[in-house]
């Protein structure tokens, strides 16, 4: 059997490199982190190439024609090329490249798919009710000694902790 954990970084380790990507957002773009931002910027500017008529008539989506820049063009929209391009290069330093879904074996491939894409789907729900993703607003606003930045991680880990315990049986 072969031993897995030196394959990934100490976590303390990566804590501290966290922080020194944070500080170097704030320093190069004067901008935090955070994912949700990159994936709004990229539907604003398909809506707008694909249906310009509708994006020129909504408040929303007309800042995405009118402006000289492209939303795609954004700070956010290359930190998560970024991650993803970053991601794979780790995994495949590391040895853990590969296509495969992992689960329990007490549920289906199929069941851990659908369970994932709904969890997807209700974190973008929450991230614009929250007005932004747990990077951003927990991150990033810690990073600044945010109090709102402190509150949203414990609410984000305690709700996490919580939910925990109802969603065990899908990688247990």
């Amino acid at each position: 059997m072969e031993d897995k954990s030196k394959k990934f970084m100490n976590p303390y380790l990566a804590g501290v490199l966290l922080g020194f990507v944070i500080i170097a957002a704030f320093f190069f773009s004067g901008e935090g982190l955070g994912g949700s931002g990159a994936v709004k910027d990229a539907v604003r500017t398909t809506v707008a190439k694909i249906a310009p008529s509708y994006a020129e008539n909504n408040n929303y989506f007309k800042s995405a024609v009118d402006s000289e820049h492209s939303p795609i063009k954004t700070w956010l929209v290359f930190e998560v090329l970024g991650v993803l391009i970053g991601g794979v290069i780790s995994g495949a330093f590391a040895g853990r490249l590969k296509l495969m879904i992992e689960h329990s074996p007490k549920i289906s491939s199929k069941k851990r798919i659908i369970f994932a894409v709904l969890g997807g789907i209700l974190f973008g729900i929450g991230s614009q009710l929250g007005r932004g993703c747990t990077s951003g607003a927990g991150l990033s606003g810690m990073a600044v000694m945010s109090v709102s930045g402190f509150l949203v991680v414990a609410a984000i880990f305690g709700t996490g902790y919580l939910a925990a315990w109802f969603f065990r049986k899908l990688w247990i």
